[in-house]
């Protein structure tokens, strides 16, 4: 069983389940403000399964993907991976990715029902749904993985934190606010952030594989600057999100977790071995999951 669980990198789920988190907050505050019924227990729970199992599959589909195209190798500075260890076999990889590809298919099908019904935003949702699959498969598995171009970051951005954050909301609520795209945008930067520490980790290895990350496009210092920008564009919109609507000095109690992200900072330009950016990942995943509680309890006690 320990080869699976290290296979399912459970420090990633955290960060998973962020988006969903602030979401979910965000239709409580919504419900607090209007009198309406917006937010709605079982919608969090099914979101919450549905990103976890996505996250899984990201996760395993990864871990297959880069052995397949020798991005997994004895020189790589992260953690061994399962099937490039032999823990795993393809074949075993490939059926756990299948049982949880489908079993994330069926989670989101039902919390689509759930939320809004059998109608046309309910097939929307759907292709929404699929795009979340493919995108989870595809970063490094198969031909021509999105993840070996660069594209990774985008991805991220997107899935972990607009269409994390603001579809979330949506099914609570059935309706979308425009100012919500600040704390979306905020927790897509960090998840991006979140993803180039892994590759700032691994920039020698990625190049020397044909892994072309934005990390391995721009160099170490570059990455860094990169790096940089993601974390302080995040936390800034934060700030103007906590400015907007509500005169609630709560709203600012995201930026409780400001020296978790100011210490990050130091120690990744900092440090000059790459092996030694592998506790950052979790750092920053963790910081950002505190962020997102921190975030949502503002909202709550606003």
């Amino acid at each position: 069983m320990k080869p699976w669980i290290q296979a399912f990198r459970l420090r990633t789920l955290p960060l998973a389940v962020s988006s969903i988190i602030v979401g979910s907050a965000s239709a409580a505050y919504l419900q607090k403000l209007s009198s309406y019924l917006v937010f709605r227990p079982v919608v969090l729970v099914l979101a919450l399964l549905t990103a976890i199992l996505l996250q899984v599959l990201s996760n395993l589909a990864n871990d297959l993907g880069d052995h397949q195209h020798g991005a997994d190798n004895v020189a790589r500075v992260g953690p061994k991976r399962s099937v490039q260890s032999g823990t795993i076999t393809p074949g075993q990889m490939k059926k756990a990715m299948l049982i949880c590809g489908l079993l994330a298919f069926l989670a989101g099908c039902a919390l689509i029902v759930v939320a809004l019904g059998l109608t046309v935003k309910s097939l929307l949702f759907l292709l929404l749904g699929l795009s979340a699959i493919a995108a989870a498969v595809k970063y490094t598995f198969g031909k021509d993985p999105y993840g070996y171009a660069g594209f990774g970051d985008v991805s991220v951005f997107l899935f972990f934190g607009i269409v994390g954050v603001c579809g979330t909301f949506y099914l609570h609520s059935r309706y979308f606010d425009w100012p919500l795209l600040l704390p979306a945008t905020a927790f897509g930067l960090l998840s991006a952030a979140v993803l180039n520490v892994n590759n700032m980790r691994d920039i020698e290895n990625d190049r020397a594989t044909g892994k072309f990350t934005v990390a391995v496009r721009m160099g170490g210092e570059r990455a860094r600057l990169y790096h940089s920008g993601l974390v302080v564009g995040a936390i800034l919109c934060l700030f103007v999100s906590s400015q907007l609507g509500s005169d609630s000095h709560w709203l600012l109690l995201s930026l409780l977790s400001l020296p978790i992200f100011i210490v990050h900072l130091k120690k990744v330009w900092t440090t000059t071995e790459p092996r030694a950016l592998d506790p950052q990942l979790k750092v920053l995943a963790m910081g950002t999951f505190f962020t997102a509680l921190l975030f949502s309890l503002g909202l709550i006690l606003a």
